[in-house]
């Protein structure tokens, strides 16, 4: 059953055009993984998914219903985009509650949840005294990645998860996400740079280019070595040097 259904979804910037999916969609349960150089429009593609962004044409209907008009997506859908998402003159306890309370979470609830990231917390965290605002980049990730987990929602989307994280927490991030997608129900939505991350545990994978799919795989064994493929043709097609494009 499809969970989130896009069709003929067209985004554009002063008159150019950085998405273009004409059909697209995502399956209940199933981890899915967008990959894409600087510019393709995965972040894009995840705005319009959480109503953040208007799209010129088309829509994204989630569980049925189009996100820009309903509001019923938000009760089951946990996010986490960027920085922007956090209130950073808070701590993260205080953080952790405010969302707690936001979903009904009891003291009680909420500390036996948040028990289970100790050790992606790595003792950096909790009961630091320490704004989020003074948190390290990789440190404010965690807190948000959590943050988005506190509402056991159906569906997780996260841009860029692994960056700003040391080695360690990665494979910690990579073995959550992976024992979440195996235990649960839940639609994970992930977009990455790093290939070895999203082909270890993520169902299937889509690259998005110049905001368009260009493939759909279904992970297998050889995955990895075909995504890898696919961006060495790139860099033989087209060896110019994308720079930093905040709409990745």
């Amino acid at each position: 059953m499809e969970i989130i259904d896009i069709k003929n979804l067209k985004k554009a910037y002063n008159g150019l055009t950085v998405l273009d999916i004409p059909n697209l969609e995502f399956k209940a349960g199933q981890s899915f993984g967008l990959v894409g150089n600087n510019g393709a429009g995965k972040t894009t593609l995840f705005r319009l998914l959480l109503d953040l962004i208007k799209a010129d044409s088309g829509n994204v209907l989630s569980k049925g219903a189009d996100v820009a008009k309903s509001e019923d997506w938000k009760n089951y859908t946990g996010s986490f985009i960027d920085e922007g998402f956090l209130i950073d003159y808070l701590t993260p306890d205080e953080y952790f509650q405010f969302i707690g309370r936001l979903h009904g979470l009891t003291d009680g609830d909420l500390e036996a949840v948040l028990a289970k990231y100790e050790d992606f917390f790595a003792g950096e965290i909790r009961a630091k005294k320490k704004y989020i605002r003074d948190l390290s980049k990789g440190n404010q990730k965690k807190v948000g990645i959590v943050g988005a987990l506190l509402g056991n929602p159906d569906i997780l989307v996260l841009d860029e998860p692994f960056a700003n994280l040391d080695p360690s927490t990665q494979y910690r991030l990579r073995a959550e996400l992976k024992k979440l997608n195996e235990e649960t129900e839940i639609t994970l939505l992930i977009s990455s740079h790093d290939l070895a991350h999203v082909a270890e545990f993520c169902e299937r994978i889509v690259i998005l280019d110049h905001g368009q799919v260009v493939k759909d795989i279904h992970t297998n064994e050889e995955t990895l070595k075909e995504l890898e493929e696919f961006f060495i043709e790139k860099i033989k097609v087209s060896p110019e040097v994308v720079e930093g494009d905040s709409e990745a």
